[in-house]
């Protein structure tokens, strides 16, 4: 099994900054997409951004020049730095990692979530 844990929300004014952590760990042969997700009030789950283990990065137009997406490889962890915060990035942050066991199996794990909230 692959377990993710989220850490880094809470509440901070428009215009501030936050940085969200996910470390990954269990039977972990080879970790190679992570990508932040969030779910807004009262709406669906969206991507956030996206990292590949060679470290190509993808962005929602939304959090493009805002958020930036980062991982260490050596300790599977990946990161997602929030500038400039605006009360419409309220949500819960989730994790996903995508690789494979040691038993090589492919795994795709969700991690808890995270709540940030921004106030205008």
């Amino acid at each position: 099994q692959v377990h993710l844990v989220e850490s880094g929300g809470g509440l901070v004014q428009a215009g501030g900054s936050l940085r969200l952590s996910c470390a990954a760990s269990g039977n972990i042969f080879r970790l190679d997409f992570m990508d932040w997700y969030r779910q807004p009030p009262g709406n669906q789950r969206e991507t956030v951004a996206g990292i590949s283990r060679g470290g190509t990065t993808t962005y929602a137009d939304s959090v493009k020049g805002r958020f930036t997406i980062s991982r260490d490889n050596g300790k599977n962890i990946v990161y997602l730095q929030m500038n400039n915060l605006k009360p419409e990035d309220t949500a819960v942050y989730y994790c996903n990692a995508r690789g494979l066991t040691t038993s090589i199996v492919r795994f795709d794990s969700w991690g808890q979530g995270t709540q940030v909230t921004v106030s205008s």
